[in-house]
This record gives C-alpha cells, structure tokens and sequence, in this order.
C-alpha cells in the first residue's frame, strides 16, 4: 500500500470515527426547516400537499426511485458525451480501439 493510500483511509476512518465519538446526530435541511418552522409564530404555509404518502416506507421508495431515475439521466447524457467526442476523434475508416 501506498503512503497516500494510508492517507486516505484514515482519513475515511476519521470520517466514520469522530462523530460516532462526539454522540453527533446527522440531520438533513428539511427536519432543520421544519423545526424553525414550528418556532417561528404566525407562520402560515403557502401550500398544502396534494397526496401524502400514507407511510414512511413508500416515501422513501419515491424518494429512491427518484435517486435512481436521475442517476439514469446522468449516466445517459455522460456516456452519450463520451460516445460523441469519442466519435469525433476518429476519422473515416478508422476502427475504435478494442478493449
């Protein structure tokens, strides 16, 4: 193993370390929001949901099949990027490299 390969992973295990040590609660931005919200007196919501998932679970399998439909479009226009430039370099009657 490499020097920068030990690097690396402690830095990875001080990723995983520090904030199981200090007791540290991980928290997205909507629990954060919703909480200044309920502090916040007066507040009136601009818009109500239209359907609300009648469980946690079938949230979050929207929320992953969001995830994966994105990344399908990512990956899509990436490898039609590459594909493009890749069939530029070549001129007319040349093969593609095989791998």
């Amino acid at each position: 193993m490499s020097k920068r390969s030990y690097w690396m992973l402690l830095a990875v295990a001080l990723l995983v370390i520090v904030p199981l040590l200090k007791g540290g609660e991980f928290g997205g931005a909507d629990g954060a929001a919703a909480a200044l919200v309920e502090q916040t007196e007066g507040f009136a919501t601009w818009f109500d949901p239209i359907w609300t998932p009648p469980s946690g679970e079938i949230e979050s399998m929207f929320f992953s099949l969001q995830a994966a439909l994105g990344a399908l479009v990512v990956g899509y226009a990436i490898g039609r990027a590459h594909e493009r430039s890749r069939s530029k370099d070549l001129k007319d009657g040349d093969t593609p490299p095989r791998a």
